[in-house]
């Protein structure tokens, strides 16, 4: 079996990351790394004045992340991570400033960032994208009750949507799965994460690229 030291579950807000990134962690005996969103101290001010502090809330995530990629390249074990770095610079910035939510100046700053960051990492051995339709993820955002996200923009998460796919469709930096969460209720369903498990194997077996 292929020994991975990084695998990494993406996906748009309320896709289910976190609660995969956790079954898989104890499943598998992964260590788990989580986003810290709700530590961000910009979080609830951006999604009440999205153009006023998109630029501090990205590079808040900026720097969380690398400091989890140098923890995950140091450890010495397999880390399963809730998002990555590279959701934030190909889809999260990139939305903010079309919407003409983060200044032209900023958003080329923080690209500028990144582009140094991203020479000194590495891409995830296998990425797990939680694929979900933007039905799906306004129940799951409702369903947890998170206060500061009452607020989200149905067009803020449908273009995130859209970067999303755009992202995966494109993506050749690694093993990738893709997992419709629509038809795969991982978190409620034994047979649907069973299902999971089943497909992680096949990649850790190598024996496809891709399913």
């Amino acid at each position: 079996m292929t020994q991975l030291k990084h695998i990494a579950v993406v996906g748009n807000i309320g896709a289910g990351k976190t609660t995969l990134t956790k079954l898989l962690a104890q499943h598998y005996n992964w260590t788990p790394q989580y986003e810290s969103a709700d530590e961000n101290p910009y979080i609830i001010d951006f999604y009440n004045d999205m153009h006023r502090w998109s630029f501090n809330l990205q590079i808040y995530f900026l720097n969380a992340r690398l400091t989890q990629l140098l923890e995950i390249q140091e450890s010495g074990v397999t880390v399963i991570q809730d998002r990555t770095i590279y959701e934030d610079a190909y889809i999260f910035a990139p939305n903010l400033q079309e919407m003409g939510l983060m200044a032209k100046r900023d958003f080329d700053n923080y690209i500028a960032i990144f582009n140094t960051i991203k020479k000194m990492i590495k891409p995830p051995g296998l990425l797990i994208y939680l694929k979900a339709s933007l039905p799906a993820l306004v129940d799951q955002i409702q369903k947890r009750g998170r206060e500061y996200e009452d607020s989200i923009r149905l067009d803020y998460l449908k273009r995130l949507n859209e970067h999303y796919n755009n992202w995966i469709d494109n993506y050749t930096d690694g093993k990738l799965l893709i997992i419709n969460v629509d038809e795969c209720n991982f978190a409620e369903k034994e047979e649907d994460f069973a299902e999971v498990i089943r497909r992680i194997d096949v990649e850790m077996n190598g024996l496809f690229n891709e399913l």
